[in-house]
C-alpha cells in the first residue's frame, strides 16, 4: 500500500521528483484518472522541467493501459491545457509544478471542459485508486496521437480581447524561463505590440530566478527592463504561465485586485448586470467597483475550484483572485493569466494615458500584502485574534476562509492556516497607509505573541 498524503495536495499532485513522484507512481496516477473520468481520450501537456516529457510519456502510458486515447499536446501553459480540454472537450492533465523549484513536478487535472479536480471533486477517489492498486485493464490499449496547439490556443484568445485596433505599445515579458517564453511568440504574433524579451529559454532549473512572480525579488529584473528601454508595462509569468503580475511604465507593481477591477469592468461593458466573482481576501474596491459599474459581486472562499464552483452555480461571467489568477466563463471557467494581460493591454492601448494614471482609478486602498507567520498552534493564535476584536465596537466577524474581521472604520484583515505548513496568511487592508500599518502590527502581536 502506497502512502500518497504527501504528494496528493488540495487541487494537484507534487512532489519531488525521483523521492517521491517517479515514473512508476505517475502510471498509477495514470490509469486511476482514466477509471475516473473515462474515455473517449485524455489530453496531456507538460512544461519545459526536465522530467516533465518523461512523467507525461508514463501518465500516457497508464492511460492507454485502461484501453483509452492520449492526445499528447507536448510542451503547454497550463491554460493551455485547459484550452485543449474545453476545445477538444476531453478530460485533460498537465504536468508542471508551476513556480515551485527545479526537483518538483506535479500534475493538474481537469475533466472535460476544463472543469476542475480538487479533492472534493475526484481527487480523493484518484488517490485511494493508486493507494490501493488500479485494477489490470485486460481489453486492447489505446493510442497516443500528436497535436500542437499553441496556434489554436492564440487564435482563440485574440478572439476574446481584440488588440487589432490599439495605440502601439511597447512591453517588457519576464518569462521567468518558464512557458510563457513558448506561448508569448505566438499569442502577440501580428499584433501591435513589440515585445521586449527576458528569459524566453525554457530551461526547468531557473537560471535567472525562480518563476514566482508573487515573491518581488523576482521582478526586479523586470523592473530594470521596463525602465532601461521605457516601455509603457511590463508582464511578469510564473512558471506554467497561468499566472500574469503586471508593472507599469514606472515598472510599480500593479496589484492583481486593481487588475480584477479593471477586467471585470471591461466584461461588464460586454454583458452589463452580470455577476462576477471576487475571493475574500481581493480589495474592497473590486466589489465597489463591480456594483458602481451595475454588476454583481459575489465573495467566495480563496481557491480555483471554490471560485469555478461559485461562477459555475451563478452564470458569473468573470472571477478573480489577490494571487493573479483571473477566471473566465467564455474560457470554460479556467483560469488565465495571458487572457487577463491581453485585457489589460487592450485597455492601456485603448486610451491615452500611462499604465499608472489608467490604474489609479482601482486603486482605493492601502493593503499589507500577504504576510506569513509560523506558529505551534494554528487554531489558538487564530482563536486568540477573534477574541482580540470580538468585542472591538462594530467589528464584525466571519469565518467563510479563516477569520476575517472587518472595522466600524472600513479596514478589514484576514487570518487563514495555511494547509500544507504550520503558517498563518495575514492580509490587511485600511484607508491609507498609516491606518493599515496599525492594524498589521496589532494582528501580528497577537499571532506571534
Amino acid at each position: 500500500m502506497r502512502d500518497l498524503t504527501g504528494i496528493v495536495k488540495a487541487y494537484d499532485i507534487r512532489g519531488v521528483v525521483g523521492d517521491e513522484l517517479d515514473a512508476e507512481v505517475v502510471r498509477e496516477f495514470g490509469a486511476a484518472f482514466t477509471r475516473l473520468v473515462g474515455g473517449p481520450a485524455i489530453v496531456v501537456g507538460h512544461d519545459m522541467r526536465e522530467s516533465s516529457p518523461g512523467l507525461a510519456a508514463a501518465f500516457a502510458e497508464g492511460v492507454t493501459g485502461q484501453g483509452i486515447d492520449v492526445v499528447n499536446i507536448g510542451l503547454a501553459s497550463t491554460d493551455m491545457l485547459y484550452f485543449a480540454s474545453g476545445h477538444l472537450d476531453l478530460p485533460g492533465a498537465m504536468f508542471t509544478a508551476s513556480h515551485n523549484p527545479a526537483r518538483y513536478n506535479g500534475i493538474k487535472l481537469c475533466r472535460s471542459g476544463a472543469a476542475p479536480v480538487g479533492q472534493d471533486s475526484g481527487l480523493s477517489e484518484i488517490q485511494e485508486l493508486v493507494t490501493h492498486g488500479v485494477p489490470e485493464f485486460l481489453g486492447a490499449k489505446g493510442s497516443v496521437t500528436e497535436r500542437n496547439m499553441v496556434a489554436d490556443y492564440a487564435e482563440f484568445l485574440r478572439g476574446l480581447v481584440d488588440l487589432r485596433g490599439i495605440r502601439p505599445l511597447k512591453i517588457v515579458v519576464d518569462a521567468g524561463n518558464g512557458m510563457g517564453g513558448h506561448t508569448v511568440p505566438t499569442v502577440f504574433e501580428g499584433l501591435p505590440v513589440e515585445v521586449v524579451p527576458m528569459y524566453f529559454e525554457l530551461d526547468g532549473t531557473f537560471p535567472n530566478h525562480e518563476a514566482n512572480p508573487l515573491d518581488p525579488a523576482n521582478l526586479v529584473d523586470l523592473q530594470a527592463k521596463v525602465r532601461e528601454v521605457g516601455a509603457d508595462a511590463g508582464l511578469a509569468f510564473d512558471g506554467d504561465a497561468d499566472r500574469c503580475f503586471v508593472v507599469d511604465e514606472n515598472a510599480d507593481p500593479v496589484a492583481p485586485s486593481a487588475i480584477t477591477a479593471l477586467v471585470a469592468v471591461r466584461e461588464l461593458a460586454k454583458e452589463p448586470g452580470a455577476t462576477i466573482i471576487h475571493n475574500l481576501i481581493t480589495s474592497r474596491a473590486v466589489p465597489e467597483i463591480i456594483a458602481e459599474h451595475g454588476g454583481n459581486p459575489v465573495r467566495t472562499r480563496v481557491g480555483h475550484s471554490f471560485i469555478k464552483q461559485t461562477m459555475a452555480e451563478t452564470g458569473a461571467i468573470f472571477g478573480g483572485e489577490h494571487s493573479a489568477h483571473y477566471y473566465f466563463r467564455d474560457f470554460w471557467r479556467a483560469d488565465s493569466g495571458m487572457l487577463a494581460a491581453l485585457h489589460a493591454l487592450a485597455a492601456l492601448g485603448g486610451q491615452d494615458r500611462p499604465l499608472s494614471e489608467l490604474m489609479a482609478e482601482y486603486t482605493r486602498y492601502a493593503a499589507s500584502g500577504e504576510i506569513n507567520s509560523t506558529v505551534d498552534d494554528q487554531q489558538a493564535r487564530m482563536r486568540a485574534v477573534a477574541d482580540a476584536f470580538r468585542d472591538r465596537n462594530g467589528a464584525r466577524i466571519d469565518e467563510l476562509d479563516g477569520l476575517t474581521v472587518e472595522l466600524s472604520d472600513g479596514s478589514w484583515f484576514n487570518l487563514r492556516p495555511s494547509n500544507t505548513e504550520p503558517l498563518l496568511r495575514l492580509n490587511v487592508e485600511a484607508r491609507d497607509t498609516a491606518a493599515m500599518t496599525a492594524l498589521r502590527d496589532e494582528v501580528l502581536a497577537v499571532v506571534r505573541g
